[in-house]
């Protein structure tokens, strides 16, 4: 078993609606991420979900909805991760931002 660290992840919840300065907001964080240098990112499309507006979004057929859920979760040493937090929070105008301790294998 390789050797343990500690890091940070960071989650972003978003709609896939969401723009900034009319691109998707998760293309914008992807591309911020890969800039800057972070180690790990991944984006993950729901199957459904709802925020802080309480309105369901979901991938039943019927429903055709295109405003699903993005999960974007980055993993990095902490000093990366809190330098990118100024740009994440001018791009990310509605959504959640989660910051937590995690280990790395």
């Amino acid at each position: 078993m390789e050797r343990e660290r500690a890091a940070k992840k960071l989650t972003v919840y978003i709609d896939e609606t969401d723009k900034y300065e009319g691109k998707p907001v998760y293309e914008v964080l992807m591309d911020l991420f890969y800039r800057k240098g972070i180690s790990g990112v991944s984006a993950f499309r729901g199957v459904a979900g709802y925020g802080r507006d309480r309105v369901f979004h979901t991938s039943k057929i019927l429903d055709l909805s295109t405003t699903l859920p993005i999960k974007i979760e980055v993993v990095d040493s902490e000093e990366k991760i809190r330098s990118v937090l100024p740009d994440v929070d001018k791009i990310v105008k509605k959504g959640l931002v989660e910051l937590s301790d995690t280990s790395v294998l």
